[in-house]
């Protein structure tokens, strides 16, 4: 009995592995989430009533709310009222298909917009963030104020890149208004 010792413990640690292998690969992702807040602010030279028609206006939004480059857009629904949603999504020339899917809380005409939204990439949830955007008279034209809570969620670094897309995207809303 003794003489065979060795040789079961090597087969039975041999099992263990395999099933703590086994283990790993179906085992559940782990769960995180980190949380950034971030604040924008632009002045533009029109109107409240031209910026806030720009946020809930289908055609005008998806004149500025684009991915750009190597972006194809595979689907765009929007109905901007408390309780309404918006959902827009495409495929990146990496094959990546983004989608952002948004929930309106909160719309005061020329003033204030609030929505609270998802974004996956492919199948995987990647955050869940709340968006204030608040208008303000600023001589002739308008301030907008931008701020965002977002949670990022089971390891997905965000690494500031919302924030850099926010910009851009204000950016892009700048240059429609001034065309």
């Amino acid at each position: 009995m003794i003489q065979g010792a060795a040789q079961g413990w090597s087969q039975t640690l041999d099992r263990l592995e395999q099933e703590v292998a086994r283990i790993q690969k179906s085992a559940p992702v782990s769960r995180s989430v980190v949380h950034g807040t971030f604040c924008i602010e632009r002045t533009y030279a029109a109107s409240p009533a031209q910026v806030f028609r720009a946020f809930v206006d289908p055609a005008s939004k998806a004149k500025w709310f684009a991915g750009g480059g190597g972006y194809t857009l595979l689907a765009r629904e929007m109905d901007v009222r408390p309780g309404g949603r918006e959902h827009v999504q495409g495929r990146w020339s990496s094959g990546v298909v983004s989608t952002f899917d948004a929930v309106y809380y909160d719309v005061v005409p020329d003033e204030r917009i609030v929505y609270a939204y998802e974004m996956h990439l492919d199948e995987r949830k990647i955050s869940v963030s709340l968006a204030t955007f608040e208008l303000r008279p600023a001589g002739s034209g308008t301030r907008l104020v931008m701020t965002e809570h977002g949670a990022f969620l089971d390891g997905y670094d965000d690494a500031g890149s919302r924030e850099q897309g926010s910009n851009a995207l204000l950016d892009a809303l700048g240059n429609w208004l001034q065309a």
